[in-house]
C-alpha cells in the first residue's frame, strides 16, 4: 500500500490462527519509569470529571467520531498547549477530565483537560531507532503509533509500544496514576516484528482488546495482516492472519470497528500477486473469537492488488441504524455493504466514485459519513440502498474528521492547521495553527473542548469562548 508520500504498508485477510503467548512475563526493555507532577500522583489535583468521555479512536469502538453538541461553537480560543517527549501520531483520548497522550518515544501522559498540567507520565521502554528498520516513514524513533484504548469501568488503559529489540508489547496502565498493571508481547507467532507495524487504533469489545497489524511504509519484508485479541484481564491471545502469501495488512489508523453485536470489521490493503483470492483489498467481518463470518471484495480486487490501490487505507464505517457498512479506499470508490452478510466478491449493495482517494478515519453523524479524501473532505448521505454526495470541500485538504459542538473538526497536515467546518456545507467556520502535525492526525472532543495533536505538543481549544 502507498501513503500519499510514498509506497506503504500492506494488505489482506483470511486465516484464523490460534496460539498462546505467555502473559505478564518479565520486563522487556526499560519499562516502568513513571513520574507524576511535582513528584507525587496527587500533586496535580485532578479536575472534576465531565459527563462525556472520548476513550477510543473517534470516541468509541464503532468509530463514529461524534462528541457533545453543546456548548455550540462560538469564538474558539487556544486554552493551553503542552509539550511532550516525542511525536504524537496517535489520537488523544479524554477520560474523566484528563487528556491521555501517547508518543513515539513510548511515553504516555495524563494531562489535566482544563489546564494542560501533567497529572502523571509513564515511560514504557526504549523505542526502536528508525534507521534499524528495513523501511518505514516514522522517525527518528518509532514507539507508540496506534491509538490506545481506555476501559472506563476498570480504570485501565491499553497501549501497544514498539520496543528496541523489535517487540510489540501490550501494556495495561492504571488511568489513575499511570502505574503498569500488566504487560505481554503481542507479536503473532511466526511473524517478523521488524517489518510489522501497529499503526491502527486499538478497540475494546466482548471482554477483549483488539490489536491490528500491517506493514511498514515501503512494503518491505515478509509481513501480513493480523488482528490479535487479548482478554482485558490478560491471558492467552488469539490471532487472525490474512491467508494471501504476503502483505494484505490491516494498517488504517482507524483500526478495527466493533459493532454492538460484537462483530469486528477490518479492511485490508493490497496483497502479493496471486490468482487465488486471499482476502486482500477486502472488508472482513470477524466474530469476537476472530473467526470469519463474511467478507466483501471489489470485483476488480486483482487490479487493485497490482496497482497498490488499497481498499484498506480507511477503516469500516458502521451505519448501524440501517445495518450497513461503508468503505472507501485509495481508488475513491465508496461501497455500501450489508452488515450481516458483506456480499463476497462484487457483492456490494451499491457503489459510486466519490473522490480521488481516501486515507484515515471516517466520522458518522446520523446517516452522513464524512470521508477524508486527498482532494478534500467529502460528506456522503446514505440510505439502505444509495450513496449521495452532500458536499465536497476541496479546500482545506483535511485529514480524519470528528463532529462536536455543532461543527466538523479536522486537521490539515500539510499546513498543521486545525479547522472547524460547517456540517451542512463544509464552509470554514474557524481555523488555528497547531505549529506541527503528523500524517493521519485526528482530534478528540469533550464538553467545551477540542484537543489536537501538534507534532511534539498537544493543544486544547475552548470551543465556545
Amino acid at each position: 500500500m502507498t501513503t500519499p508520500e510514498s509506497r506503504a504498508l500492506a494488505g489482506g485477510i483470511g486465516l484464523v490462527l490460534a496460539f498462546t503467548i505467555a502473559c505478564g512475563g518479565g520486563s522487556i526493555g526499560d519499562s516502568g519509569h513513571s513520574s507524576s507532577a511535582r513528584g507525587s500522583p496527587s500533586a496535580a489535583s485532578p479536575s472534576p470529571g465531565l459527563a462525556f468521555d472520548w476513550p477510543e479512536y473517534h470516541q468509541n469502538p464503532a468509530r463514529t467520531g461524534v462528541g457533545p453538541s453543546s456548548p455550540e461553537i462560538g469564538s474558539p480560543r487556544e486554552a493551553w498547549r503542552a509539550p511532550v517527549d516525542g511525536d504524537v501520531y496517535a489520537s488523544p483520548l479524554i477520560v474523566s477530565g484528563h487528556v491521555v497522550v501517547a508518543t513515539e518515544n513510548n511515553t504516555v501522559y495524563s494531562l489535566d483537560l482544563f489546564s494542560g498540567a501533567v497529572v502523571w507520565q509513564q515511560h514504557l521502554g526504549d523505542p526502536v531507532v528508525a534507521s534499524t528498520l528495513p523501511c518505514g516513514n516514522i522517525g527518528p524513533v518509532t514507539g507508540i503509533t496506534g491509538t490506545p484504548a481506555a476501559d472506563i469501568p476498570s480504570r485501565r488503559l491499553y497501549v501497544v509500544a514498539f520496543l528496541r529489540g523489535f517487540h510489540h508489547v501490550l501494556f495495561t496502565l492504571s488511568l489513575t496514576d499511570g502505574s503498569v498493571i500488566g504487560q505481554q508481547i503481542v507479536d503473532p507467532p511466526g511473524s517478523t516484528p521488524s517489518v510489522q507495524q501497529e499503526r491502527g487504533a486499538l478497540a475494546i469489545g466482548s471482554g477483549r482488546v483488539y490489536i491490528p497489524f500491517g506493514g511498514l511504509n515501503g512494503d518491505c519484508g515478509n509481513y501480513h495482516g493480523y488482528v490479535v485479541a487479548v482478554p482485558l484481564a490478560g491471558g492467552s491471545s488469539s490471532y487472525y492472519r490474512t491467508p494471501v502469501a504476503t502483505e494484505a495488512g490491516i494498517w488504517s489508523p482507524m483500526g478495527p470497528s466493533v459493532a454492538v453485536t460484537g462483530a469486528i470489521y477490518v479492511v485490508t490493503g493490497n496483497g502479493s500477486p496471486t490468482q487465488t483470492f486471499g482476502y486482500s483489498n477486502s472488508v472482513v467481518e470477524l466474530n469476537p473469537d476472530l473467526q470469519v463470518r463474511s467478507f466483501f471484495a471489489p470485483a476488480n480486487w486483482k487490479t487493485l492488488d497490482a496497482g497498490d490501490t488499497d481498499l484498506g487505507s480507511v477503516g469500516a464505517a458502521l451505519v448501524q441504524s440501517m445495518e450497513r457498512v461503508l468503505t472507501v479506499g485509495k481508488q475513491g470508490v465508496a461501497y455500501l455493504l450489508r452488515a450481516d452478510q458483506l456480499g463476497g466478491i462484487g457483492g456490494e449493495v451499491t457503489s459510486r466514485s466519490v473522490c480521488a482517494g481516501a486515507f484515515g478515519g471516517t466520522a458518522l453523524s446520523g446517516t452522513t459519513v464524512l470521508v477524508p479524501c486527498v482532494d478534500g473532505l467529502v460528506a456522503l448521505t446514505l440510505t439502505p440502498t444509495s450513496i449521495a454526495v452532500a458536499w465536497h470541500a476541496a479546500r482545506p485538504r483535511t485529514g480524519s474528521p470528528i463532529v462536536s459542538a455543532g461543527a466538523v473538526w479536522a486537521i490539515e497536515p500539510d499546513t498543521a492547521t486545525l479547522f472547524a467546518l460547517d456540517p451542512a456545507s463544509g464552509a470554514v467556520l474557524f481555523s488555528a495553527s497547531l505549529g506541527g502535525a503528523r500524517h493521519f492526525n485526528t482530534p478528540a472532543a469533550s464538553e467545551g473542548y477540542v484537543v489536537a495533536p501538534a507534532g511534539q505538543q498537544v493543544v486544547a481549544y475552548s470551543v465556545a469562548s
